[in-house]
C-alpha cells in the first residue's frame, strides 16, 4: 500500500459516513482523481506556503465573520475558516440538483403568493389555517399587495446533505435573505488563482456570471419597469456579523450600501440622502429581517429600518427584496408541507426529499419524538445559525430533560427530525486529510427567471466529530466545483 493510501486508512478507517472523495474501499471517486493526485503529491512546505497566501489574502481582504459566543462580553471577528480541498460535483448530478432546487423554489414561492391571495392551499386542507396565519413571519401587511413577477424571493439558499449512501436530502429552507454569497465568490477566485492549473484541468462550471444575473433580478424589481433604476442594499450596519458580505455584494453589483438612518420616506416614495440631495430609491436589498424594516408597521423600537417605508411599498414605489412575509415560507415546521406544496402547485413529485420530520404539535409525533428523543434532532421552527437544535445522539440527560420539558410546555415551537449522518469530505490538517462533515448551500436567484448558481457554498463542520456546520457556530467554507462533463 502507498504512503498515501496507508495516511487515508489511517484517517478513513470508520467509513460508515458517505465520503465525498472516498469510496467505501478507499478508492478515489473518478471525479475527485484529479484533486487527490494534486494534494497527496504536494510536499508539506508547498501545502503551508499556499495556506499561508490564502490565510494573508483572507486578511488583506476583510474576508470576515463574526462569532458572537455566550461566554464572551466582546464579539470576535476573524477570517472565516476556508478549506482549500475543493468539493466537487460531477455534471449529472448537478444536473438532479439544479432541476430539484428549481422546482421546490417554484413551489415555495407559490405558496408564498398564495396565503397572501386566495389560501386555496389552506382551504384545500393541506396546510392548517392557525400553522399559516398563527406563524410569527406571517405579515397581515402584505395580503393582497402585487411583487413585481410574483417574485417573492429574489435570493434563496437551500441547504443540502447527503445520507451514508450519497442520498440528497433537503434540509432547510432559507427564505428570508440567506447569506453566504461572498464566501462562495470569493472563495472561487482565490481558489482559481492559488490552484490555476488544478482548477482549469478540471473544466469547472463558472459562476462569475451569476452576479450578473444577481443585480438583473434586482433591477428587474424595478416598479414601473424603469431602465436605470436605484438600487441600495440596507444593512444593520458594521457590528452585524456578515457586514463583510453586505460590502462584497454592494461593491460588485455597484449599489449604494446604506443604513437606515440613509434613506427617507416622502410623498409615499423612498429616497437616499447623499451630496446631489434626494434621489429616489426603486429596489431595496435588504438584509435586515421584517420586524425591523419599517418601525411604523413592525417594531416601533427599530432604529435599523426606515419609518414610512411599507406606506411606500404599498403604493407600489419601491421595491423589497426579499419581500416582506417571506419567513412564513421557512419556518421548520412548514418545512414538512414542502412536499405537499410541489404537488398542490406543480402536480409533480419532488426530486429533493425532506428529512423525515415530526410536528411536535401534533399529538401522535409528539409522544414519538419524546420516547425516541436520544435518537432525533429537535429544533425551535423560528430560529437559525444552528441556534436552539438538539442533537439527540451527543445530547446530556440534562440537555434531554430540558428540551422535553420545553417540548411538553410549548409543542408548537418545535419540530424533531430524523438524525442525519451528514456526508463527509477531506480537509487539510498540516500535511495529511482528514475527514469533517459538510451540507452544501445551492442559492437560487428570481427575477424574470429562475437561476440556479453552479455549485453553491460547502459549508464544513471545522470539528472532527461535529455536525454543525453554521458560520455562527464556528464552520467553514469549501469551493465547489460543478464539472462541466
Amino acid at each position: 500500500m502507498s504512503t498515501a493510501r496507508q495516511s487515508q486508512q489511517h484517517f478513513y478507517d470508520a467509513m460508515s459516513y458517505f465520503d465525498e472523495m472516498f469510496d467505501h474501499d478507499l478508492s478515489v471517486r473518478p471525479h475527485y482523481e484529479a484533486v487527490n493526485r494534486l494534494f497527496s503529491r504536494l510536499k508539506p512546505s508547498d501545502l503551508a506556503l499556499r495556506q499561508h497566501a490564502l490565510e494573508q489574502r483572507m486578511m488583506e481582504e476583510g474576508i470576515t465573520f463574526t462569532l458572537y459566543a455566550p461566554d464572551q462580553q466582546d464579539p470576535l471577528e476573524r477570517t472565516i475558516p476556508f478549506d482549500y480541498i475543493p468539493r466537487v460535483i460531477p455534471h449529472h448530478e448537478w444536473e438532479m440538483i439544479d432541476q430539484g432546487i428549481r422546482q421546490r423554489v417554484k413551489a415555495l414561492n407559490a405558496f408564498t403568493f398564495d396565503i397572501y391571495h386566495s389560501q386555496n392551499i389552506i382551504a384545500s386542507g393541506i396546510i392548517p389555517r392557525r400553522m399559516v396565519v398563527g406563524n410569527r413571519y406571517y405579515r397581515p401587511e402584505m395580503a393582497g399587495l402585487q411583487v413585481p413577477y410574483n417574485a417573492y424571493m429574489t435570493t434563496t439558499g437551500i441547504d443540502l446533505i447527503r445520507d451514508e449512501k450519497g442520498r440528497y436530502y433537503v434540509l432547510e429552507d432559507n427564505l428570508r435573505s440567506p447569506s453566504g454569497f461572498s464566501y462562495l465568490f470569493k472563495g472561487r477566485t482565490l481558489m482559481s488563482e492559488l490552484f490555476h492549473d488544478l482548477y482549469l484541468s478540471c473544466s469547472v462550471q463558472n459562476i462569475e456570471h451569476s452576479l450578473n444575473v444577481f443585480l438583473g433580478s434586482l433591477r428587474a424589481l424595478a416598479p414601473h419597469g424603469k431602465r436605470d433604476p436605484l438600487i441600495v442594499l440596507l444593512t444593520p450596519g458594521s457590528f452585524n456579523s456578515a457586514y463583510y458580505e453586505h460590502t462584497f455584494l454592494a461593491q460588485q453589483m455597484g449599489l449604494h450600501l446604506v443604513e437606515g438612518r440613509d434613506l427617507v420616506y416622502k410623498d409615499h416614495k423612498i429616497y437616499l440622502k447623499d451630496l446631489r440631495g434626494l434621489r429616489q430609491v426603486d429596489v431595496i436589498y435588504r438584509r435586515i429581517d421584517d420586524e425591523y424594516l419599517d418601525p411604523l408597521a413592525f417594531h416601533p423600537d427599530s432604529l435599523l429600518g426606515v419609518p414610512g417605508l411599507m406606506n411606500a411599498y404599498r403604493a407600489g414605489n419601491v421595491a423589497i427584496a426579499n419581500a416582506p412575509g417571506t419567513g412564513v415560507a421557512d419556518d421548520k415546521a412548514i418545512y414538512a408541507y414542502v412536499p405537499d406544496m410541489i404537488r398542490f402547485y406543480l402536480g409533480e413529485e419532488p426530486i429533493l426529499h425532506n428529512v423525515p420530520t415530526y410536528i411536535l404539535a401534533r399529538e401522535e409525533d409528539r409522544e414519538y419524538a419524546l420516547a425516541h428523543l436520544d435518537e432525533l434532532v429537535v429544533k425551535e421552527t423560528s430560529l437559525s445559525g444552528g441556534y436552539g437544535m438538539l442533537i439527540g445522539p451527543t445530547a446530556t440527560s440534562q440537555e434531554l430533560e430540558q428540551f422535553a420539558a420545553a417540548i411538553r410546555a410549548n409543542p408548537d415551537r418545535y419540530i424533531a427530525q430524523t438524525t442525519m449522518m451528514l456526508s463527509r469530505a477531506p480537509v487539510m490538517k498540516g500535511d495529511a486529510m482528514t475527514p469533517r462533515h459538510i451540507d452544501l448551500r445551492a442559492f437560487s436567484l428570481m427575477g424574470q427567471d429562475l437561476h440556479v448558481i453552479p455549485g453553491g457554498l460547502t459549508r464544513v463542520a471545522m470539528k472532527e466529530g461535529s455536525l454543525i456546520v453554521n458560520s455562527s457556530q464556528g464552520g467553514g467554507v469549501k469551493d465547489t466545483w460543478v464539472l462541466c462533463r
